[in-house]
Formats: C-alpha cells, structure tokens, sequence
C-alpha cells in the first residue's frame, strides 16, 4: 500500500518544478501549430527560412552544452526533440519553397481599380477578355442558350468564413491553459509517484562551471536571439503575417517565460544543516551565473517576440481594412454592371457586337 503523500506545499522548490514542467509541457507542442499551418496551406511562405536555420544551429549547440554542463536526462531528450522537430520544419520550406536559403517576397499586385476589377473591356482588350469561364461556354456549344435556360455564371466556390478576433482570443486562451493544466498535472503526478529519496545537498551546494558547457550555451544564446531578426524581417518586407501560427509563438512565449521562472526559483542549500551569513546568496549567485546564458537566450528570445505579436496585431489590422475594401468595391461594381450593362443576353456574350 502506498504510503500517503503529504500536504500540497507551495515553497519555492514547488513553484520552480511546476514552473519547469509547464515550459517542458509548451516546448512538446510548440512546432506543432506552425507543422500543421503549413501542412494545411500547402505553403511555407510566411516562414523565413534563415528563422529555422538559426534556431536549428542554436539547438545543435544546446545539446552539446547540455552535455558538456550535466543538465538533467529530460531536457536532453527535449534538445534533441526540438532538433527533430526543426528538421520538419526545414524539411517542409525546402519541399514547399524549393531548396533555397534566402526569402523571397513575391512581387505586390497593383489593386485593380473599379471601372478594371472584373476584366472590363478598354479599347485594348476584346470584348470577353477576361471571361474564360464564359468563352469556354461557347465553345462547348449553343444549346444552353435558350431563352427558358437564361446562363448563369457558377459561382465561386466560397473560402471558409475566417474567425472573428474574439473566437481567435478565445480559442488561442484555451490552448494556453490547456498547455498549463497539462504543467501542472506532470508536476502533481511526478511528485507523487517519485521516488522518496531526497538529493543529498551536498551535491547542490555549488554548482560547477564547465568552460566548453559555457562556451556552447553563450553560443545557443546568440543563435537564439539572432533567429527572430529574419522572421521579424520577412514579416515587415511582406506586410502580413498571413502563413505564421501565432501558437507557435504564444507557445514559444510561454515556455520561454515559465522556463526562465523555473531558473529563478531556485532555493540554495549549503553544505551543513545550516548556511553561515552570506552563502546563500553566494550560492544562488553561482547558481545564476552558471544558467545566464540559458537566461539571456530566453529572456533575449521573449522579447524579441513581443514584437512579432505586435506585427500580428499591426498586419491583422490592415488585412482586415484590404478586405472591407475589397468587398466594397466588389458591390459597387456588381451595382454598375446591373445599372448600365442592359444589352440582351446574346448580345453580350453572342457575336461581341455593341
């Protein structure tokens, strides 16, 4: 019979491991929203290529400083998951993209205006140009045309209706806190079936600096933070964020920020039973020393994606403001074309004669 556990106690010991097990719980599915993005466009356009590159490089030398500095088995096996998952991510630019290292931005399209939006016809262009639809009626025959069976353009198979911004804010809020409450049950199901041998405080007393352990984090650090300059760039050179899962970086966010809690809540525990004036706070002031580069590599990348959140609201923004247009004037043109266009039908698309 298993012996019952003891009282749920907040200390800061609990605080860092449901910190750290939330950040383990959002790293497992952070490349999964922008997996499935692309799988479901078909496209990776709004992902910059030398984004995944840097952030692929950045892993590679996590694993080695995770390594070389002794961190615990499961963020091991988290490096190396995050270098799968960047390889898929890589793999799906390279087959939607073409093997290529930079971004191309496609070339804008001029906005047509109104008296030009459905292919009217200048005194450059025929009659029909622009009605392939309708071209290709006639050449499949005449017998549509009678006067009982009026023609009738088909219409446009109609895009799914995208979700409002409360849908949008209401959905990506209960993914976050499922992701949390998944944290938070690891760590509760974790603490009650391990094992009740408590680590000796001798081994934590001071932690030990490795030069290549440190070398390889500082270098993660700076691959890290130089991985969202390319995406912040691409998004700025396309105007749109359109192809980029907010997801994967609300995810991103969230175990950034939780992992960075997790470092911060550490309680020190000296040699002997009781810690002489001062060393704790020498103790956590190695402690801290030894993870700044994991800190700043975090803390760096957070920020950093502040403003990538800005671009979604900015970009969002003026899509919305493209589209309202864009439906004006698509009324406008459908009012004019029933206001002047009142020839009969075999005139207008019959011989091409006025």
């Amino acid at each position: 019979m298993a012996p019952p556990t003891g009282p749920l106690n907040l200390d800061v010991e609990a605080i860092s491991g449901i910190c750290g097990s939330i950040s383990v719980a959002a790293w497992v599915v952070v490349f999964s929203p922008q997996i499935i993005e692309n799988f479901r466009r078909s496209s990776a356009d709004g992902l910059s290529v030398p984004f995944i590159i840097l952030w692929l490089l950045g892993d590679v030398f996590n694993i080695l400083g995770a390594v070389l500095q002794g961190v615990l088995p499961t963020m091991l096996i988290l490096a190396i998951y995050y270098t799968i998952a960047d390889f898929v991510l890589l793999a799906q630019c390279f087959y939607y993209k073409g093997f290529t290292w930079k971004d191309d931005v496609p070339p804008s399209t001029p906005k047509p205006t109104n008296g030009h939006a459905r292919g009217e016809p200048t005194e450059r262009t025929g009659l029909l140009n622009g009605h392939p639809e309708e071209r290709e009626r006639r050449g499949s025959g005449w017998s549509h045309l009678s006067p009982a069976v009026p023609l009738v353009s088909e219409a446009p198979p109609t895009p799914p209706p995208t979700p409002t911004r409360l849908q949008s804010i209401v959905w990506h809020s209960v993914a976050l806190l499922m992701v949390c409450a998944a944290g938070v049950l690891g760590w509760f199901l974790s603490r009650q079936y391990s094992g009740s041998q408590p680590s000796s405080p001798a081994n934590d007393a001071l932690p030990s600096f490795d030069v290549w352990g440190q070398i390889f984090g500082w270098l993660c650090a700076i691959l890290y933070l130089g991985s969202r300059l390319p995406q912040i760039l691409l998004n700025w050179r396309r105007k749109s964020t359109e192809g980029v899962s907010i997801l994967f970086f609300l995810f991103a966010c969230l175990g950034n920020l939780t992992y960075v809690l997790s470092i911060f809540a550490y309680e020190p525990h000296c040699p002997d039973s009781h810690c002489q004036p001062g060393e704790a706070g020498k103790i956590y002031g190695r402690y801290i020393l030894v993870n700044l580069s994991w800190l700043a590599g975090s803390l760096g990348t957070l920020f950093l994606d502040l403003g990538i959140f800005a671009q979604f609201f900015i970009y969002s923004k003026d899509e919305t403001t493209d589209e309202d247009e864009s439906i004006e004037e698509d009324e406008e043109s459908l009012i004019d074309e029933g206001r002047w266009d009142q020839r009969p039908l075999l005139q207008r698309i019959g011989s091409g004669l006025p």
